[in-house]
């Protein structure tokens, strides 16, 4: 079974910076696409930044400039450095990942359990 785990989410003062990480394990082939969303209360779930295994990356307009996206494929591990944060950043982020398992015929999407991410102005 394939699990993503998340870590480093916290509260931050706005100008301030956390990095998120979120590492997949269990049984699979390879992980193509990788990114980050987040779900701020009362609004949808949206897109931070992707990247794929090439190391193609892309941003939302909102944190272009403030936000990068990496990954280790050797840990089949994602980044997120996030800096001068603000408090509209403030929202679950959720890791999310295109995995190739055993069996399938296509990558499946596996999600994360969310990290909080609070900024204080």
């Amino acid at each position: 079974q394939v699990q993503l785990v998340e870590s480093g989410g916290g509260l931050v003062q706005a100008g301030g910076s956390l990095r998120l990480s979120c590492a997949a394990s269990g049984r699979f082939f390879t992980i193509t696409t990788m990114g980050w969303y987040r779900q701020a209360p009362g609004q949808q779930r949206e897109l931070v930044a992707t990247i794929t295994s090439g190391g193609n990356t892309n941003y939302a307009d909102s944190v272009k400039g403030r936000f990068t996206i990496s990954r280790d494929n050797a840990k089949n591990t994602v980044y997120l450095q996030m800096n001068s944060l603000k408090p509209e950043d403030t929202a679950v982020y959720y890791c999310n990942a295109d995995i190739m398992v055993v069996l399938a015929l296509r990558p499946l999407t596996y999600w994360g359990q969310g990290t909080q991410v609070t900024v204080s102005s």
